[in-house]
Protein backbone atom coordinates (compact mmCIF):
# COMPACT_ATOMS: atom_id res chain seq x y z
CA UNK A 1 0.00 0.00 0.00
CA UNK A 2 1.07 3.36 -0.64
CA UNK A 3 1.36 5.87 2.15
CA UNK A 4 1.77 9.75 1.79
CA UNK A 5 4.51 12.16 3.55
CA UNK A 6 2.24 13.83 5.83
CA UNK A 7 4.86 16.27 6.15
CA UNK A 8 3.53 17.75 2.55
CA UNK A 9 1.83 19.57 5.04
CA UNK A 10 3.28 23.08 6.26
CA UNK A 11 3.67 24.23 9.43
CA UNK A 12 2.29 27.78 8.67
CA UNK A 13 -0.72 28.77 11.67
CA UNK A 14 0.66 30.70 14.62
CA UNK A 15 -1.17 30.88 17.67
CA UNK A 16 -3.50 33.82 16.79
CA UNK A 17 -4.84 31.78 13.84
CA UNK A 18 -4.45 28.83 15.21
CA UNK A 19 -6.94 30.54 18.41
CA UNK A 20 -9.07 32.10 15.44
CA UNK A 21 -9.25 28.79 13.82
CA UNK A 22 -11.19 27.20 17.37
CA UNK A 23 -13.28 30.49 18.39
CA UNK A 24 -15.16 31.06 15.16
CA UNK A 25 -15.55 27.13 15.13
CA UNK A 26 -17.09 27.47 18.92
CA UNK A 27 -18.78 30.42 18.38
CA UNK A 28 -21.52 29.65 15.55
CA UNK A 29 -25.10 29.66 15.63
CA UNK A 30 -25.02 27.54 18.38
CA UNK A 31 -25.21 30.12 21.24
CA UNK A 32 -27.98 32.20 19.49
CA UNK A 33 -30.10 29.37 19.20
CA UNK A 34 -29.40 27.33 22.17
CA UNK A 35 -29.78 30.25 24.22
CA UNK A 36 -33.60 30.54 24.66
CA UNK A 37 -33.61 26.39 24.10
CA UNK A 38 -31.13 26.26 27.60
CA UNK A 39 -33.48 28.57 29.56
CA UNK A 40 -36.69 26.47 28.69
CA UNK A 41 -35.19 23.91 29.61
CA UNK A 42 -33.74 25.11 33.17
CA UNK A 43 -37.16 27.28 33.26
CA UNK A 44 -35.93 29.54 35.88
CA UNK A 45 -32.95 32.79 36.04
CA UNK A 46 -30.58 29.93 36.84
CA UNK A 47 -30.23 29.18 33.54
CA UNK A 48 -26.46 30.17 33.62
CA UNK A 49 -25.44 27.62 35.65
CA UNK A 50 -25.66 25.32 32.27
CA UNK A 51 -23.33 27.56 30.65
CA UNK A 52 -20.78 27.56 33.53
CA UNK A 53 -20.98 23.53 33.29
CA UNK A 54 -19.94 23.22 30.01
CA UNK A 55 -17.72 25.62 30.18
CA UNK A 56 -15.91 23.27 33.67
CA UNK A 57 -16.29 20.28 31.20
CA UNK A 58 -14.67 22.24 28.18
CA UNK A 59 -11.55 22.80 30.23
CA UNK A 60 -11.34 19.41 31.96
CA UNK A 61 -11.77 17.97 28.49
CA UNK A 62 -9.02 20.57 26.97
CA UNK A 63 -5.92 18.70 29.44
CA UNK A 64 -6.74 15.36 27.81
CA UNK A 65 -6.76 17.45 24.34
CA UNK A 66 -3.65 19.41 25.39
CA UNK A 67 -1.45 16.18 26.80
CA UNK A 68 -2.47 14.40 23.41
CA UNK A 69 -2.24 17.20 20.59
CA UNK A 70 0.83 18.48 22.08
CA UNK A 71 2.44 14.46 22.05
CA UNK A 72 1.53 13.48 18.82
CA UNK A 73 0.95 17.08 16.55
CA UNK A 74 -0.44 15.71 13.59
CA UNK A 75 -3.53 15.72 11.14
CA UNK A 76 -6.48 14.06 12.21
CA UNK A 77 -6.18 14.39 15.57
CA UNK A 78 -8.15 12.20 17.41
CA UNK A 79 -7.65 9.80 14.79
CA UNK A 80 -4.14 9.56 15.71
CA UNK A 81 -4.57 10.04 19.80
CA UNK A 82 -6.67 6.61 19.54
CA UNK A 83 -4.66 4.78 16.83
CA UNK A 84 -1.06 5.61 19.53
CA UNK A 85 -3.42 4.73 22.66
CA UNK A 86 -4.31 1.76 22.19
CA UNK A 87 -1.97 0.08 19.78
CA UNK A 88 -0.73 1.12 16.12
CA UNK A 89 -1.10 -2.47 15.46
CA UNK A 90 -3.73 -3.62 17.38
CA UNK A 91 -6.61 -2.44 19.24
CA UNK A 92 -5.95 1.09 17.87
CA UNK A 93 -6.81 -0.10 14.47
CA UNK A 94 -10.03 -0.56 15.35
CA UNK A 95 -10.85 2.73 17.77
CA UNK A 96 -8.85 5.13 14.86
CA UNK A 97 -11.00 3.58 12.21
CA UNK A 98 -14.20 3.77 14.09
CA UNK A 99 -13.30 7.13 14.60
CA UNK A 100 -12.70 7.87 11.32
CA UNK A 101 -16.01 6.11 11.01
CA UNK A 102 -18.16 8.01 12.66
CA UNK A 103 -16.72 11.27 11.51
CA UNK A 104 -17.86 11.08 7.98
CA UNK A 105 -21.58 10.87 8.92
CA UNK A 106 -21.51 13.52 12.16
CA UNK A 107 -18.99 16.18 10.64
CA UNK A 108 -20.85 17.01 7.64
CA UNK A 109 -24.23 16.81 10.60
CA UNK A 110 -22.23 19.41 12.43
CA UNK A 111 -21.67 21.49 9.15
CA UNK A 112 -24.93 20.82 8.11
CA UNK A 113 -26.72 22.00 11.26
CA UNK A 114 -24.04 25.05 11.20
CA UNK A 115 -25.86 25.81 8.01
CA UNK A 116 -29.52 24.90 8.97
CA UNK A 117 -29.12 27.70 11.48
CA UNK A 118 -27.86 30.08 9.28
CA UNK A 119 -31.03 29.71 7.27
CA UNK A 120 -33.08 29.64 10.36
CA UNK A 121 -32.07 33.08 11.35
CA UNK A 122 -31.86 34.29 8.17
CA UNK A 123 -35.52 34.16 7.77
CA UNK A 124 -35.70 37.17 10.21
CA UNK A 125 -34.88 39.61 7.41
CA UNK A 126 -36.27 37.57 4.40
CA UNK A 127 -39.22 35.55 4.47
CA UNK A 128 -38.03 31.75 3.56
CA UNK A 129 -40.78 28.71 2.88
CA UNK A 130 -39.40 25.52 3.04
CA UNK A 131 -37.65 25.40 -0.33
CA UNK A 132 -36.12 28.51 0.01
CA UNK A 133 -34.61 27.70 3.76
CA UNK A 134 -33.03 24.28 1.89
CA UNK A 135 -31.64 26.45 -0.84
CA UNK A 136 -29.94 29.02 1.88
CA UNK A 137 -28.74 26.04 3.76
CA UNK A 138 -27.29 23.92 0.87
CA UNK A 139 -25.76 27.65 -0.98
CA UNK A 140 -24.05 28.12 2.62
CA UNK A 141 -21.94 24.68 2.22
CA UNK A 142 -20.89 24.79 -1.15
CA UNK A 143 -19.99 28.46 -0.70
CA UNK A 144 -17.58 27.15 2.25
CA UNK A 145 -16.14 24.68 -0.13
CA UNK A 146 -15.29 26.82 -2.61
CA UNK A 147 -13.79 29.37 0.28
CA UNK A 148 -11.49 26.37 1.57
CA UNK A 149 -10.20 25.18 -1.47
CA UNK A 150 -7.50 26.77 -1.13
CA UNK A 151 -3.40 27.10 0.17
CA UNK A 152 -3.26 26.79 3.88
CA UNK A 153 -1.88 30.20 4.85
CA UNK A 154 -4.79 32.08 2.68
CA UNK A 155 -7.07 30.44 4.93
CA UNK A 156 -5.59 31.49 7.83
CA UNK A 157 -5.70 34.87 6.82
CA UNK A 158 -9.68 34.43 6.47
CA UNK A 159 -9.80 32.67 9.85
CA UNK A 160 -8.74 35.86 11.56
CA UNK A 161 -10.88 38.17 9.43
CA UNK A 162 -13.83 35.92 10.26
CA UNK A 163 -12.70 35.83 13.92
CA UNK A 164 -12.90 39.79 14.17
CA UNK A 165 -16.49 39.67 12.90
CA UNK A 166 -17.77 37.15 15.99
CA UNK A 167 -15.76 39.38 18.70
CA UNK A 168 -17.12 42.55 17.20
CA UNK A 169 -20.84 40.85 17.25
CA UNK A 170 -20.27 39.50 20.92
CA UNK A 171 -18.75 42.47 22.21
CA UNK A 172 -21.67 44.70 20.46
CA UNK A 173 -24.62 42.49 22.13
CA UNK A 174 -22.86 42.44 25.44
CA UNK A 175 -22.13 46.48 25.59
CA UNK A 176 -25.76 46.67 24.53
CA UNK A 177 -26.65 44.93 27.64
CA UNK A 178 -24.38 47.27 29.93
CA UNK A 179 -25.36 50.54 28.54
CA UNK A 180 -29.04 49.41 29.19
CA UNK A 181 -28.04 50.34 32.69
CA UNK A 182 -29.63 46.61 34.33
CA UNK A 183 -26.41 44.42 33.32
CA UNK A 184 -26.04 42.68 36.58
CA UNK A 185 -29.76 41.88 37.60
CA UNK A 186 -29.53 38.56 36.61
CA UNK A 187 -26.42 37.63 38.49
CA UNK A 188 -28.38 39.49 41.54
CA UNK A 189 -31.64 37.14 40.41
CA UNK A 190 -29.84 33.90 39.37
CA UNK A 191 -30.50 31.89 42.58
CA UNK A 192 -34.13 32.83 42.92
CA UNK A 193 -36.31 29.90 43.31
CA UNK A 194 -33.14 27.32 43.08
CA UNK A 195 -33.65 24.02 44.71
CA UNK A 196 -31.13 21.49 44.70
CA UNK A 197 -32.70 17.96 43.66
CA UNK A 198 -33.13 15.21 41.22
CA UNK A 199 -35.25 17.61 39.22
CA UNK A 200 -32.51 20.75 38.51
CA UNK A 201 -29.92 17.40 38.00
CA UNK A 202 -31.92 16.34 34.95
CA UNK A 203 -32.72 19.66 34.01
CA UNK A 204 -29.07 20.54 33.95
CA UNK A 205 -28.33 17.28 32.50
CA UNK A 206 -30.41 18.08 29.15
CA UNK A 207 -29.18 21.71 29.54
CA UNK A 208 -26.00 20.87 29.37
CA UNK A 209 -26.26 19.10 26.37
CA UNK A 210 -27.04 22.47 24.65
CA UNK A 211 -24.43 24.20 25.96
CA UNK A 212 -21.83 21.39 25.28
CA UNK A 213 -22.64 22.02 21.56
CA UNK A 214 -22.37 25.44 21.50
CA UNK A 215 -18.84 25.23 23.14
CA UNK A 216 -17.71 21.82 20.99
CA UNK A 217 -14.82 22.85 18.53
CA UNK A 218 -11.69 24.14 21.11
CA UNK A 219 -10.23 21.05 20.03
CA UNK A 220 -10.54 22.26 16.22
CA UNK A 221 -6.50 23.08 16.25
CA UNK A 222 -5.82 19.41 17.13
CA UNK A 223 -7.19 18.09 13.66
CA UNK A 224 -4.65 20.89 11.91
CA UNK A 225 -1.84 19.18 14.26
CA UNK A 226 0.52 19.10 11.56
CA UNK A 227 -0.37 22.70 9.94
CA UNK A 228 0.75 24.17 13.14
CA UNK A 229 3.64 26.15 14.33
CA UNK A 230 5.61 25.23 17.59
CA UNK A 231 2.78 22.88 18.17
CA UNK A 232 3.64 21.52 21.80
CA UNK A 233 2.89 25.30 23.32
CA UNK A 234 0.69 26.65 20.75
CA UNK A 235 -1.75 24.04 20.66
CA UNK A 236 -2.44 24.04 24.86
CA UNK A 237 -2.64 27.47 24.58
CA UNK A 238 -4.65 28.01 21.52
CA UNK A 239 -7.48 25.80 22.94
CA UNK A 240 -7.50 27.25 26.26
CA UNK A 241 -7.32 30.78 25.22
CA UNK A 242 -10.45 29.99 23.22
CA UNK A 243 -12.35 28.27 25.99
CA UNK A 244 -11.53 31.01 28.52
CA UNK A 245 -12.59 33.65 26.24
CA UNK A 246 -15.54 32.10 24.65
CA UNK A 247 -17.03 31.17 28.43
CA UNK A 248 -16.61 34.96 29.50
CA UNK A 249 -18.18 36.00 26.47
CA UNK A 250 -20.66 33.65 26.50
CA UNK A 251 -22.18 34.52 29.86
CA UNK A 252 -21.89 37.98 29.57
CA UNK A 253 -24.23 37.64 26.14
CA UNK A 254 -26.71 35.36 28.49
CA UNK A 255 -26.74 38.11 30.87
CA UNK A 256 -26.81 41.47 28.63
CA UNK A 257 -30.00 39.74 27.21
CA UNK A 258 -32.01 38.69 29.97
CA UNK A 259 -31.37 41.91 31.59
CA UNK A 260 -33.37 43.47 28.59
CA UNK A 261 -35.37 40.25 27.68
CA UNK A 262 -36.66 38.82 30.68
CA UNK A 263 -35.70 35.35 30.62
CA UNK A 264 -39.93 34.37 31.10
CA UNK A 265 -40.11 35.77 27.88
CA UNK A 266 -36.37 34.89 25.66
CA UNK A 267 -36.91 31.08 26.40
CA UNK A 268 -40.08 31.46 23.84
CA UNK A 269 -38.18 33.52 21.20
CA UNK A 270 -36.93 32.09 18.13
CA UNK A 271 -34.56 35.41 17.24
CA UNK A 272 -33.76 36.18 20.54
CA UNK A 273 -30.99 38.43 19.98
CA UNK A 274 -32.91 40.26 17.19
CA UNK A 275 -35.73 40.97 19.44
CA UNK A 276 -32.93 41.97 22.25
CA UNK A 277 -31.31 44.67 19.65
CA UNK A 278 -34.74 46.10 18.55
CA UNK A 279 -35.87 46.79 21.81
CA UNK A 280 -32.30 48.50 22.76
CA UNK A 281 -32.09 50.45 19.07
CA UNK A 282 -34.80 50.00 16.72
CA UNK A 283 -35.12 47.90 13.76
CA UNK A 284 -32.44 49.03 11.81
CA UNK A 285 -29.99 47.68 14.49
CA UNK A 286 -31.69 44.61 14.95
CA UNK A 287 -31.51 43.77 11.15
CA UNK A 288 -27.71 44.61 11.73
CA UNK A 289 -26.94 42.40 14.53
CA UNK A 290 -29.05 39.84 12.89
CA UNK A 291 -26.46 39.97 9.80
CA UNK A 292 -23.61 40.11 12.58
CA UNK A 293 -25.28 36.81 13.84
CA UNK A 294 -25.07 35.23 10.04
CA UNK A 295 -21.28 36.16 9.69
CA UNK A 296 -20.76 34.47 13.01
CA UNK A 297 -22.61 31.21 11.70
CA UNK A 298 -20.61 31.46 8.19
CA UNK A 299 -17.84 31.45 10.18
CA UNK A 300 -18.54 28.68 12.24
CA UNK A 301 -19.23 26.16 9.58
CA UNK A 302 -15.61 27.55 7.17
CA UNK A 303 -13.64 26.53 10.76
CA UNK A 304 -15.82 23.39 11.09
CA UNK A 305 -15.31 22.28 7.56
CA UNK A 306 -11.27 23.01 7.26
CA UNK A 307 -10.80 20.74 10.72
CA UNK A 308 -12.94 17.61 9.91
CA UNK A 309 -11.47 17.30 6.09
CA UNK A 310 -8.36 16.68 8.00
CA UNK A 311 -9.39 13.41 9.82
CA UNK A 312 -9.90 11.49 6.49
CA UNK A 313 -6.92 12.48 4.94
CA UNK A 314 -4.96 11.47 8.19
CA UNK A 315 -6.30 7.86 8.17
CA UNK A 316 -6.07 7.28 4.27
CA UNK A 317 -2.42 8.53 4.29
CA UNK A 318 -1.83 5.93 6.97
CA UNK A 319 -3.01 2.98 5.28
CA UNK A 320 -6.49 2.61 7.31
CA UNK A 321 -8.74 4.47 5.04
CA UNK A 322 -9.45 4.49 1.21
CA UNK A 323 -6.50 5.43 -0.72
CA UNK A 324 -8.62 8.47 -2.70
CA UNK A 325 -8.75 10.62 0.57
CA UNK A 326 -5.04 11.00 0.76
CA UNK A 327 -4.91 12.68 -1.96
CA UNK A 328 -3.40 16.63 -2.31
CA UNK A 329 -4.13 19.20 -4.34
CA UNK A 330 -1.46 19.09 -6.68
CA UNK A 331 -0.52 22.85 -6.93
CA UNK A 332 -2.03 24.19 -3.30
CA UNK A 333 -0.84 21.10 -1.12
CA UNK A 334 -4.53 20.45 0.88
CA UNK A 335 -6.58 17.52 1.05
CA UNK A 336 -9.56 18.18 -1.82
CA UNK A 337 -11.01 14.89 -2.31
CA UNK A 338 -11.94 14.66 1.48
CA UNK A 339 -13.12 18.58 1.31
CA UNK A 340 -14.87 17.75 -1.53
CA UNK A 341 -16.58 14.77 0.19
CA UNK A 342 -17.36 16.13 3.42
CA UNK A 343 -18.89 18.88 1.50
CA UNK A 344 -21.04 16.83 -0.77
CA UNK A 345 -22.46 14.74 2.33
CA UNK A 346 -23.11 17.93 4.58
CA UNK A 347 -25.07 19.30 1.46
CA UNK A 348 -26.97 16.63 1.10
CA UNK A 349 -27.69 16.30 5.04
CA UNK A 350 -28.84 20.35 5.29
CA UNK A 351 -31.48 19.77 2.99
CA UNK A 352 -32.57 16.61 4.32
CA UNK A 353 -33.01 17.68 8.29
CA UNK A 354 -33.87 19.73 10.79
CA UNK A 355 -31.65 21.80 13.10
CA UNK A 356 -33.29 19.86 16.28
CA UNK A 357 -32.90 16.50 15.26
CA UNK A 358 -29.35 16.98 14.95
CA UNK A 359 -27.55 18.25 17.93
CA UNK A 360 -28.04 15.51 20.23
CA UNK A 361 -26.98 13.58 17.24
CA UNK A 362 -24.21 15.26 17.26
CA UNK A 363 -23.09 14.62 20.64
CA UNK A 364 -24.44 11.04 21.11
CA UNK A 365 -21.83 9.85 18.30
CA UNK A 366 -19.20 11.37 19.46
CA UNK A 367 -18.96 10.94 23.12
CA UNK A 368 -18.05 7.11 23.71
CA UNK A 369 -15.28 6.64 20.87
CA UNK A 370 -13.85 10.43 21.02
CA UNK A 371 -14.04 12.00 24.01
CA UNK A 372 -14.45 8.98 26.50
CA UNK A 373 -12.63 6.63 24.30
CA UNK A 374 -9.67 9.28 24.04
CA UNK A 375 -9.60 10.12 27.93
CA UNK A 376 -9.15 6.40 28.94
CA UNK A 377 -6.15 6.10 25.84
CA UNK A 378 -4.60 8.61 27.88
CA UNK A 379 -4.55 6.96 30.75
CA UNK A 380 -3.32 3.75 29.01
CA UNK A 381 -0.60 5.88 27.42
CA UNK A 382 1.16 7.62 30.30
CA UNK A 383 1.09 4.08 32.07
CA UNK A 384 2.64 2.67 28.94
CA UNK A 385 5.09 5.50 28.15
CA UNK A 386 5.33 7.62 31.60
CA UNK A 387 4.82 11.38 32.14
CA UNK A 388 7.95 12.11 30.20
CA UNK A 389 6.93 11.44 26.89
CA UNK A 390 4.36 14.19 27.18
CA UNK A 391 5.42 17.59 26.35
CA UNK A 392 2.53 19.60 28.21
CA UNK A 393 1.32 17.57 31.34
CA UNK A 394 -2.18 18.41 33.12
CA UNK A 395 -2.46 19.24 36.70
CA UNK A 396 -3.39 17.40 39.53
CA UNK A 397 -3.35 14.10 36.75
CA UNK A 398 -5.58 11.87 36.65
CA UNK A 399 -8.29 13.71 38.60
CA UNK A 400 -8.79 15.43 35.34
CA UNK A 401 -9.49 12.63 33.29
CA UNK A 402 -11.61 10.95 35.54
CA UNK A 403 -13.91 13.94 35.93
CA UNK A 404 -14.12 14.64 32.36
CA UNK A 405 -15.42 10.65 31.91
CA UNK A 406 -18.08 10.98 34.12
CA UNK A 407 -19.14 14.32 32.99
CA UNK A 408 -19.35 13.22 29.67
CA UNK A 409 -21.22 9.85 30.36
CA UNK A 410 -23.86 12.04 31.97
CA UNK A 411 -24.14 14.63 29.19
CA UNK A 412 -24.26 10.96 27.14
CA UNK A 413 -27.14 10.14 29.31
CA UNK A 414 -28.95 13.33 29.26
CA UNK A 415 -29.37 13.06 24.60
CA UNK A 416 -32.16 10.62 25.70
CA UNK A 417 -31.73 6.87 25.17
CA UNK A 418 -32.68 7.28 21.42
CA UNK A 419 -29.78 9.21 21.05
CA UNK A 420 -27.79 6.68 22.56
CA UNK A 421 -28.81 3.68 20.96
CA UNK A 422 -28.01 5.68 17.64
CA UNK A 423 -24.76 6.09 18.79
CA UNK A 424 -24.26 2.32 19.54
CA UNK A 425 -25.75 1.44 16.45
CA UNK A 426 -23.08 3.63 14.70
CA UNK A 427 -20.61 1.80 16.98
CA UNK A 428 -21.95 -1.76 15.95
CA UNK A 429 -21.80 -1.00 12.07
CA UNK A 430 -18.36 0.73 12.32
CA UNK A 431 -17.11 -2.32 14.39
CA UNK A 432 -18.42 -4.92 11.59
CA UNK A 433 -16.85 -2.41 8.52
CA UNK A 434 -13.83 -2.69 10.27
CA UNK A 435 -13.61 -6.79 10.60
CA UNK A 436 -14.68 -7.24 7.33
CA UNK A 437 -12.12 -5.15 6.08
CA UNK A 438 -9.57 -6.63 8.80
CA UNK A 439 -10.11 -9.75 6.93
CA UNK A 440 -9.66 -9.47 3.72
CA UNK A 441 -6.28 -7.15 4.33
CA UNK A 442 -5.07 -9.43 7.14
CA UNK A 443 -4.78 -6.63 9.74
CA UNK A 444 -4.95 -7.12 13.57
CA UNK A 445 -7.11 -9.10 14.98
CA UNK A 446 -6.72 -11.53 11.86
CA UNK A 447 -2.54 -10.89 11.36
CA UNK A 448 -1.45 -13.78 12.63
CA UNK A 449 -4.09 -15.78 11.02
Amino acid sequence: MQFIDLSMLQRRLGLIQATAINMIDMVGIGPFITLPMVIGMMNGPYFLYAWIAGAVLSFVDAMVWSELGAAFPKAGGSYNFLKEAYGPEKTGKLMSFLFVWQTMIQAPLVIASAAIGFASYLSYLVPLNGFTSKAVSGGVVILIVVLLYRKIEAIGKISVLLWGGVIFTMLWIIGGGIAHGNFTAPLQHMNDGLTINYALITAMGFASVKTMYSYLGYYNVCHLGAEIKNPTRNIPRSMFLSIAGISVLYLAMNISVTSVVPWQEAKDSEFVISVFMQRLAGDTAANVVTVLVLWVAFASVFSATLGYSRIPYAAATDGAFFKVFAKLHPTRQFPHISLLFLGALAFIFSLLFRLSDVISAILAMRILIQFIGQAIGLLLLRKARGKDAFPYRMPLFPIPVFLGIILWAGILVSTGWKMVLTGLAVILAGSIAYFIKAKQTREWPFKNR
